[in-house]
């Protein structure tokens, strides 16, 4: 007989007790495990280290990069993964692939919790273990965290089981899509009313769930539901109108030292305690990850697992800001003003200074050593002109994510202080709500008023005032642009040139319709039904190879993940999605 999963209480409690250790202290826990409820939480801190176990679903390296992160990212072709998660470039990802099956344990580990939680919570009120005020809050955060679990799974999966009691056998069928998103707007409404705002939210209990991060999902999910007029509600309220605003400058939002800023709606908090090895440094009081290193050179880090296309870098129109604080390629600064203050630039790295200093080179063929610039001197840029950062294999792009590459505390190369770092993992911002509250306006009929949503996050973009045209830069092969008229497409762009390389572009792009993402990827890469290599505006390098950069069509059916197979083993009520 199969086996089942049976969630149990004891077995939430059980749960509960791996200790966490986050950025902000709300999440740090004890063990507060007993064999019953009525046992267990008899003390308001209880009740909230209840809630705060389903936090913890999130701070997981696999859970948020390789399967949110992955998924975001890869399947646009702006980014792409070097080893043997390469499938997702080819849109071959098996259901074998070990990730996917963390991120939907783990999201029905933290729904299961969700589910406790809210009938602990309401029992706990009612027999005053928590004071009115302290349960709502709880509750809000139980319906947010609930809702956010199953928005990210139906966006990446399509249809999944709703599961919203406790004491669930897992074998409950599939619902179809629009029945979880139906069931995350419910979810966040009543997140809605039970959460505290922004402005009344303690500082001590900073990085939870608030009033405006719950409005910001509701339209979100709403839009994938194509109730447009409700999402646009949802937009429009003034919790989030009042009380988020974009930053000045681009290159802040993602910096270090402006974690939770004020365009921040939701995100995961992450910070150095306890233990950072690869066996204890997760939900053992080390709560830090290699989400960010994994982004990073292969030069400098020993990984640079994900890489750049340079298609994207060209693909930004002149003076647009957001460009190098995304991607940087051969000549290109990083310009994190906390890793010039911290290193003074890429050449204050160790492993930079010991490669410059031996005259390392990482090929023979290559006429420059790694570490020296265009110029002979050390290097202080991401690889040079006339020598690409390629990694170790010669199978990188030479394009790395900048907006990755933001926590001053890593050091590079490989080692447990330079793999785990801190830095939180922003969900949900406020330039999002604008751009898909400007694609709610197209659908509604006002065009003015999405333009000039659009507007707000360009003129950021381009320090100021954005020009008038809008237009990319060059097409991925360094061929001249046609400008951008369409109001639609000029959502798709800002939607990518914003927010690639974070946790919602492609999830954005299938959210617009069928078809879509495949058209926006065919327009910007001329896409093909082969695995053809495609050359770059600088030609064929020293070596001769082109480097890195593959495309081919978004096959239909694959915009969404195969179900994990060890999902449909333990539940055979479940049912493969077509084409896997």
């Amino acid at each position: 007989m199969k086996k089942r999963t049976i969630i149990t209480l004891i077995a939430l409690c059980a749960a509960i007790i791996v200790p966490l250790s986050c950025k902000k202290n709300f999440l740090t826990q004890t063990n507060t495990f007993q064999s019953t409820a009525g046992a267990t939480f008899q003390k308001s801190q209880d009740v909230v280290a209840l809630v705060n176990s389903i936090y913890d679903g999130y701070q997981n390296s696999d859970l948020l990069k390789k399967s949110i992160w992955y998924y975001a990212n890869f399947t646009s072709h702006d980014w792409y993964n070097d080893g043997g998660d390469i499938a997702w470039n080819n849109y071959t990802i098996s259901p074998t692939f070990a990730a996917l099956y963390v991120f939907w344990s783990n999201a029905y580990i933290d729904i299961i919790r969700a589910n406790s939680a809210l009938e602990i919570i309401a029992t706990a009120k009612a027999n005053g273990v928590v004071t009115p005020a302290l349960g709502d809050r709880l509750l809000g955060e139980a319906y947010f965290l609930r809702g956010m679990s199953y928005y990210y799974l139906a966006g990446s999966f399509g249809g999944v089981p709703l599961e919203l009691v406790a004491s669930s056998t897992g074998l409950t069928p599939r619902s179809t899509q629009d029945q979880v998103f139906s069931q995350v707007v419910s979810d966040m409404k009543q997140a809605e009313n039970l959460l505290q705002s922004k402005t009344t939210l303690p500082p001590a209990e900073l990085g939870r769930a608030t009033k405006g991060a719950a409005y910001g999902y509701e339209g979100a999910a709403q839009m994938w539901l194509k109730n447009y007029t409700a999402a646009l509600a949802a937009f429009n309220n003034p919790e989030l109108t009042n009380n988020y605003h974009l930053l000045p400058n681009f290159i802040d939002v993602h910096e270090f030292d402006h974690q939770n800023n004020d365009e921040s709606l939701f995100e995961i908090q992450f910070d150095i305690q306890g233990s950072q090895s690869w066996d204890g440094g997760w939900q053992n009081g080390g709560e830090v990850a290699w989400i960010d290193d994994f982004s990073w050179p292969h030069e400098i880090s020993g990984f640079g697992y994900d890489y750049g296309n340079p298609g994207l870098e060209y693909s930004y129109q002149t003076g647009d800001t957001r460009k190098l604080a995304t991607i940087i390629g051969p000549g290109d600064p990083n310009i994190s003003p906390g890793i010039i203050a911290k290193w003074g630039g890429i050449k204050g790295y160790a492993v930079v200074q010991a490669g410059f200093a031996s005259g390392h080179k990482e090929n023979s063929s290559q006429a420059y050593p790694s570490f020296a610039g265009d110029d002979g001197k050390i290097i202080n840029t991401c690889g040079a002109l006339r020598q690409p950062w390629y990694g170790d294999d010669l199978t990188r792009s030479g394009y790395y994510c900048s907006k990755k590459w933001r926590d001053p505390n890593l050091t590079g190369a490989n080692g447990n202080s330079a793999i785990f770092g801190s830095q939180n993992q922003v969900l949900l911002r406020y330039a999002e709500i604008l751009l898909s509250r400007a694609e709610c306006k197209i659908h509604t009929g006002d065009i003015p008023g999405a333009l000039a949503d659009i507007k707000l996050v360009r003129d950021r973009a381009f320090g100021g005032t954005a020009p008038a045209v809008m237009q990319d830069g060059l097409t991925y092969d360094g061929k001249p642009t046609t400008p951008i008229t369409d109001p639609m497409q000029m959502v798709l762009s800002e939607y990518r040139h914003e927010l690639t390389g974070e946790y919602s572009l492609f999830y954005n792009l299938r959210r617009a319709g069928p078809g879509v993402a495949a058209a926006f990827i065919h327009a910007n890469y001329g896409t093909d039904n082969t695995l053809t290599p495609k050359p770059y505006p600088y030609g064929p390098t020293a070596d001769g190879n082109l480097h890195g950069v593959w495309f081919t069509s978004l096959p239909t059916g694959h915009d969404i993940l195969p179900i994990p197979q060890q999902a449909i083993g333990l539940n055979p009520n479940l049912k493969q999605n077509p084409g896997y």
